[in-house]
């Protein structure tokens, strides 16, 4: 067994890595950036090596700088765990010329898997289903049209050397194909240094599930399950699962013995993932082959109990898997979260700061892989991915009101989060049926995420909290007044929740226990809850909840329930007739701005002073967290004046050009 593994990665994958090695008596070494010198990670290591600037490019990216600390360090092995140079041919090849053993597969098999087209090709030969589409490499644009009319639209245009979402574009008619080859190549290029693009059909209402292999040295290769991992957003998975709920036996025993097929036919060796696209009729085709650690692989682990990490050490190290196909058994199911910094209010675009309050959830059945804590910056230089919040149930049902219960304790504050949209996720109804799809987002959010939405069930809740929370701290305010002052906490109030008003009414029945009166119908109540504090945890006629609730002034609050954001103000019957007397105030004309709404680097501007242009086409490109946002008119109009240039750092809402 090794004695000493360094890793090349950083943030929870390699918190997670160190994570198991510890247990196994091994000892680590974590390489970093000048932006991550105060990260978690680096002080979990046994010990750290500096390799370069906080850019990716000139650190984590750098073959030769990680292979000096790994000779500095004395490891005898590699772990790369996902992204950056973990599918990477050259790096493992590298290694294996100093001796250093890499931990994952073979370099051929990276090199085969890697190349989206030519593992088609080997897929295709090894008797796996495949997507129809161009089978070489298009050179540019203008060939991609006649291409893509011949596949038949949709089609998906991607990246040979691609992965996590990035390179990727959708057409829809002739008109879109320019534009979508431009950015997946440029996206590719920065991404991968690699901006081959290959075209093939894409599959509407598809779901995306993925196999787990796990194979060691002497011939043996096991599938361990599926993950269902179809809910997206650009491209990029938000919430996992392990089973599908979609996935029969039948059609579980053929993708994975595709998947066993074609990890024989390039020599796999170590954890990897062979990930299809299925249709509504359970038709399922080849999409790539992972070579790696997948960021979901938490779900498998629970249901499987492998420690996929262990195995993928224990075959680097030459062990055998100790058991066979038929020992593999799914027990209950897993749920996996991801945690964001970014704003899904504004299109899921990145967020960066620092966490100023960083409160994960703890308890039975949960699981957080996370690579940061409270005070840690969240920077434009990497995946703004925070943590990864897993929850295990004996059925599905189980598993997700244990996650949805965790949600709505997680606590984030400094940058902006998914929090709120991954509750709102779960607490959907086609969510909870297994009604899933690739396209979930658009279909359960057709105006975005920060549309206004309309008032659900949650706000029953959300109105309960925000009475006792106003009852509780007019309580606070009156407890220091002598007996018969003639001071008594209000009982009959209003409560404005964005802008709808509800006439409550909040008696006090015993210690910590209230009657509320409201739309007709009076609830029994209890709370502990003090002003202050980040969470009120409330029992409504026995049913507990948990709410995050921020006080802001004018007796308001911000409460959040299962993914449902509300502003609540307590008012006087009085003030709050006053209130709806006043005339209500506009926001500012901005529409004769563009204004970047993230920090990031502007790659381009595509329009020029004096130039007409129609809503919908695009007038800008500013590269953050390793993704390219195009920004596009909102209405028609005349470009007046353009304030900055390409290769500008932009900071949030700075001006980049003005309409007529």
């Amino acid at each position: 067994m090794f004695k000493k593994i360094l890793i090349a990665n950083r943030g929870e994958i390699a918190c997670r890595i160190i994570r198991t090695a510890r247990a196994m008596g091994i000892a680590t070494a974590a390489v970093y950036s000048e932006a991550d010198a105060e990260a978690l990670f680096v002080r979990e290591a046994d010990e750290a090596f500096l390799i370069g600037a906080a850019a990716s490019a000139g650190s984590y990216l750098r073959i030769d700088r990680i292979l000096e600390a790994a000779q500095k360090s004395g490891a005898d092995a590699v772990h790369p765990g996902y992204g950056f140079l973990s599918e990477n041919a050259a790096f493992a090849q590298a290694l294996e010329r100093e001796g250093i053993v890499f931990i994952g597969p073979p370099a051929d098999a990276i090199a085969a898997m890697g190349d989206k087209i030519r593992s088609k090709e080997i897929a295709r030969a090894a008797g796996v289903s495949t997507v129809p589409g161009h089978p070489g490499i298009v050179p540019d644009a203008e060939s991609a049209l006649p291409i893509a009319r011949d596949i038949g639209y949709p089609v998906m245009l991607k990246a040979s050397a691609g992965g996590g979402g990035k390179g990727m574009r959708i057409a829809f008619q002739d008109g879109e194909i320019r534009d979508s080859f431009r950015a997946a190549q440029s996206e590719a290029k920065a991404s991968f240094g690699d901006d081959r693009i290959f075209i093939e059909k894409y599959i509407e209402s598809p779901r995306h599930i993925e196999i787990q292999v796990l194979a060691d040295g002497f011939g043996t290769v096991l599938y361990l399950g599926e993950r269902e991992c179809s809910i997206q957003r650009r491209h990029q998975k938000v919430i996992e699962e392990a089973p599908s709920p979609f996935i029969d036996r039948e059609t579980r025993e053929a993708m994975g013995r595709q998947a066993v097929a074609l990890a024989r036919a390039v020599g796999y060796r170590s954890a990897g993932t062979v990930e299809f696209i299925v249709d509504p009729r359970r038709h399922f085709y080849f999409l790539e082959m992972n070579t790696r650690l997948q960021v979901e692989h938490p779900v498998t682990e629970f249901v499987t109990g492998f420690d996929l990490v262990e195995w993928q050490i224990r075959i680097a190290a030459g062990e055998r898997l100790p058991l066979g196909q038929s020992d593999v058994r799914i027990a209950g199911s897993a749920i996996e979260a991801r945690i964001y910094a970014e704003d899904p209010e504004r299109g899921f675009l990145p967020s960066i700061g620092r966490l100023t309050r960083y409160r994960p959830p703890a308890g039975k059945g949960l699981r957080l892989d996370s690579g940061v804590e409270e005070g840690a910056e969240i920077t434009l230089h990497y995946d703004p991915m925070i943590a990864k919040l897993i929850a295990h149930g004996a059925d599905r049902a189980s598993a997700i009101d244990r996650l949805a219960q965790a949600l709505d304790r997680f606590l984030i504050e400094g940058v902006r989060s998914n929090l709120a949209f991954l509750a709102r996720v779960v607490a959907t109804e086609s969510f909870r049926k297994g009604a899933l799809s690739t396209d979930f987002i658009d279909r359960e959010f057709p105006r975005g995420f920060g549309a206004p939405a309309r008032f659900v069930k949650a706000d029953r809740t959300i109105l309960a909290a925000a009475a006792l929370a106003y009852r509780r701290l007019a309580e606070r305010e009156i407890s220091g007044r002598l007996p018969g002052s003639g001071f008594e906490a209000p009982s009959r109030f209003s409560v404005i929740l964005d802008g709808k008003p509800f006439e409550v009414g909040v008696s006090a029945a015993a210690s910590l226990e209230y009657a509320i009166l409201s739309e007709g119908s009076v609830r029994r109540a209890s709370t502990s809850w003090q002003p202050g504090e980040p969470l009120i945890e409330i029992a409504i006629d026995g049913e507990p909840a948990v709410l995050q609730i921020e006080s802001l002034p004018a007796s308001t609050f911000a409460l959040t329930y299962k993914g449902v954001v509300r502003h609540a103000q307590a008012l006087t019957p009085r003030a709050a007739q006053l209130l709806a007397l006043m005339p209500e105030k506009k926001a500012p004309d901005r529409s004769r701005r563009l204004l970047s709404p993230m920090p990031g680097l502007l790659r381009a501007v595509v329009a020029s002073p004096g130039q007409e242009v129609k809503a919908g086409e695009p007038l800008a490109i500013v590269e953050a967290m390793k993704m390219e946002n195009v920004l596009s008119a909102e209405r028609d109009g005349r470009i007046s004046k353009i304030h900055v240039k390409p290769g500008d750092s932009l900071a949030v809402d700075q001006v980049i050009l003005e309409f007529e």
